[in-house]
């Protein structure tokens, strides 16, 4: 049984998992909260100087974008994660070169999982990644999400910023 995610599967894993669609809530407490633990990662270069690797910026199925991914390989051997450790965050791509932090993603094969009451999606084996059953909470954290706080995608943004460079 595999015990973590290569960071290239990582990168299509976030486009299967759905979360219900909701109104977007900026003001959820858990949101917050995750916000603030990991402020720290809105300079990109923070989140290389903590062993995040870039995934480039990837346009996912039904027009989801999954942004630019930098995924912590070593996080996701843990059992579960620790709301300052997220596995992946996700960056929007902006016009002048920029990534914008928009996103912190959690993810562990131990479960059911929660993170303050929220509970995980649970992606079933078998799957198209090949992987065995995983959990996965996808916060937007630092922009809001029209699909909701916790939906797995969001029609807001895109990689074209990202190929102009």
């Amino acid at each position: 049984m595999r015990a973590f995610l290569p960071a290239s599967l990582l990168a299509v894993l976030s486009l299967g998992a759905a979360a219900p669609a909701a109104a977007a809530d900026m003001s959820n407490p858990l949101a917050e909260h995750v916000r603030m633990v990991n402020q720290r990662f809105e300079d990109p270069s923070v989140a290389l100087a903590e062993g995040y690797t870039p995934i480039s910026c990837t346009d996912g199925v039904g027009g989801a974008v999954t942004g630019v991914q930098y995924v912590n390989a070593g996080y996701l051997k843990e059992g579960m994660p620790a709301m300052a450790r997220p596995q992946a965050l996700r960056y929007e791509p902006r016009d002048d070169g920029s990534l914008a932090l928009v996103a912190i993603e959690y993810i562990t094969f131990k479960g059911p999982a929660s993170l303050e009451g929220q509970p995980y999606h649970y992606v079933t084996a078998p799957n198209r990644y090949g992987l065995v059953p995983f959990y996965d909470l996808l916060v937007w954290a630092g922009e809001p999400n029209p699909r909701g706080v916790f939906a797995d995608k969001t029609p807001n943004f895109t990689c074209e910023p990202a190929r102009g460079k």
